[in-house]
């Protein structure tokens, strides 16, 4: 899954693909570096984000969708059932939602009456204050139940259980070691017996276990190994900014496996 940020603020990439045009260059060069899907997302989630108000995400999206509608496979990043709704019409497969159905009560109906797929994530608290001294007794254990919750809450609103993905939230409200730990135990997720999203792809943990205690991004070589370190634990769709270098990477990782 390839990431186009239409946002001025995202951690990694802000405002590199503000621009309708430049998103959608981008998200076609990713399609063809081996990209299944890019997920397309017009607010930010990075640690300490503020809120941007529906009218202003769909500005920053809804060109995009346009422009790639039937061209390239797409996914919504987003937590407003508006803004989902108008990108499913445009021809969005997937729902990736950081609040996991929580954000707003009518994203559930909106996605099962599209019959779309989506995905939920794990995230304590909200983007503003998720970083805010996380703490967990087992995080794997909460993360896991959390997750078996909010897959029996879609399900009960109408979304078929084979549409529904889930992911661990890396960075959403988790400490250096928590998310590595979560890849570690990636198997507890799986035992779920739905697709698992992992996005590890250039988040600071990457930069500070490399060394830098202060370090807001980690760098290409390390989002890589994390990619397939995650694979490897049957994690089935990695999010990543660095498509051809990933696609690459898990290549030679699943060659390595069928021989």
């Amino acid at each position: 899954m390839g990431i186009v940020n239409v946002t001025p603020d995202s951690f990694s990439d802000g405002g590199d693909t503000l621009r309708p045009e430049d998103a959608v260059t981008a998200a076609r060069a990713q399609a063809r570096d081996g990209a299944a899907i890019v997920d397309v997302g017009g607010e930010s989630t990075r640690p300490g984000a503020e809120p941007v108000a529906v009218d202003e995400e769909l500005r920053r999206v809804v060109p995009v969708l346009e422009a790639l509608a039937g061209a390239v496979p797409v996914s919504i990043d987003t937590a407003k059932a508006e803004v989902a709704r108008r990108a499913l019409e445009l021809g969005a497969e997937l729902v990736n939602d950081v609040t996991a159905l929580r954000g707003d009560p009518a994203m559930a109906e909106t996605v099962a009456a599209a019959g779309a797929a989506v995905c939920l994530m794990h995230m304590r608290g909200e983007p503003r204050t998720m970083q805010h001294e996380p703490r967990y007794e087992d995080v794997v254990g909460e993360v896991v139940a959390f997750l078996e919750e909010r897959l029996a809450a879609a399900v009960a609103a109408g979304i078929a259980e084979d549409s529904v993905l889930l992911d661990p939230g890396i960075g959403f409200g988790k400490t250096v070691a928590q998310n590595f730990e979560l890849v570690r135990r990636l198997d507890a997720i799986v035992a779920l017996g739905r697709p698992v999203v992992v996005g590890f792809s250039r988040k600071s943990s990457l930069g500070r276990i490399l060394g830098d205690p202060e370090a807001r991004t980690g760098p290409l070589s390390a989002s890589v190994a994390a990619a397939v370190a995650a694979y490897e634990r049957g994690a089935t769709v990695l999010r990543v900014h660095d498509v051809r270098e990933t696609v690459e990477a898990l290549t030679v990782a699943r060659a390595v496996y069928a021989a």
